[in-house]
């Protein structure tokens, strides 16, 4: 009589102990935190990262952030495995405390793109700064938008013309791009149109699930290509006609509050420059000064790292002020709007 040996099957522990470094064609330590995956994690292969997953760990921070006995609870695995685990994950994302001095070390990295005149320039510090969010916000033909088209061409210009030999991403909510005025920017800045506009990676948003699937997307094209600026134009339009009515306020804001998170983060990690414009609306209740006001409420006050208000004066003269920034003194500046784009008055 034969026997046949009955195949005891492996419990999750074991087989997350017996599963080797799963293949890393690039270096870890060449990975920036957001291109790091579960499978990067020592000792978990592909079948141990999809177990994880499965339970709820979607990434290498959800990780970090749980229990020894959440894991190993939802695993189904040794608390010590669990510890093993989760150590790694938040040794491979350096969530260490760091001196000033080494922060001082990564600002100096800061690129900065030019708006084209010179005293908007003074009053943002030299242009629109990377890893950060810069936030316009004003009336219809402010020059919002004009600006938006100004740093997608600027972006292009080499470092010592005010650029970051980079390209952008241009992600549209109202309709209002517009190829042709590129064109006309670019030729006033002796930069050859065509090469202009496919450096220029342009996308509509039709809602705002839209809006913010393609703001993920657009990390796709951050490493493939050399972006250095996302515009958003305009940030709150698709946010103000999905979500209506006092009911609706507090999943806008959720949402929208993920949404900035996710683009300051690019901002970080990329080292990149994100301009967002901003509807406003007028306040009855003021009695007496300016009763605009920018709309996304405190949220987006918050998430953007400098915030100018634009006004339109006479003729094609146009007033940013400073209203926010973490470093930089509030002031005015004049400038003014023509077929060569932004430019001094």
């Amino acid at each position: 009589m034969i026997f046949m040996a009955r195949l005891k099957k492996p419990t999750a522990e074991e087989e997350l102990r017996e599963m080797e470094v799963s293949d890393v064609k690039v270096p870890l330590e060449k990975k920036s935190p957001d291109e790091l995956s579960l499978e990067d994690l020592p000792g978990i292969g592909p079948r141990g990262a999809q177990k994880l997953r499965e339970a709820g760990y979607a990434d290498l921070i959800a990780i970090a952030a749980a229990s020894a006995g959440d894991v190993a609870a939802t695993c189904e695995i040794g608390e010590a495995t669990a510890e093993k685990i989760i150590a790694s994950a938040r040794s491979m994302l350096d969530m260490e405390f760091k001196g000033a001095d080494e922060l001082l070390e990564r600002r100096k990295q800061v690129g900065l793109i030019t708006t084209g005149s010179i005293e908007l320039d003074k009053l943002l510090g030299g242009g629109v700064h990377t890893q950060e969010i810069t936030e316009a916000y004003g009336a219809f033909a402010s020059g919002k938008s004009q600006l938006g088209f100004q740093f997608a061409v600027n972006v292009q210009l080499p470092k010592e013309k005010g650029g970051l030999n980079g390209k952008c991403v241009f992600i549209d909510t109202e309709s209002t791009f517009r190829p042709e005025r590129i064109i006309q920017i670019a030729e006033k800045s002796g930069l050859d149109p065509k090469k202009v506009l496919k450096n220029i990676f342009y996308s509509k948003a039709y809602n705002s699930d839209h809006q913010v699937v393609l703001a993920e997307k657009a990390k796709d094209l951050i490493k493939e290509h050399n972006i250095k600026l996302i515009v958003i134009d305009s940030m709150m339009s698709h946010f103000r006609a999905d979500y209506s009515g006092r009911g609706e306020l507090a999943p806008r804001q959720q949402k929208l509050n993920r949404h900035l998170h996710a683009l300051q983060k690019m901002a970080d990690i990329y080292n990149i420059a994100i301009y967002v414009t901003n509807q406003v609306m007028a306040r009855p209740d003021v009695m007496f000064g300016d009763p605009t006001a920018a709309v996304g409420g405190h949220v987006l006050a918050h998430a953007s790292g400098v915030r100018i208000y634009l006004r339109k004066s006479k003729a094609n003269l146009r007033i940013a002020k400073l209203i926010d920034s973490p470093n930089l003194p509030e002031g005015e500046a004049v400038f003014t709007i023509n077929e060569d784009g932004i430019a001094d008055k």
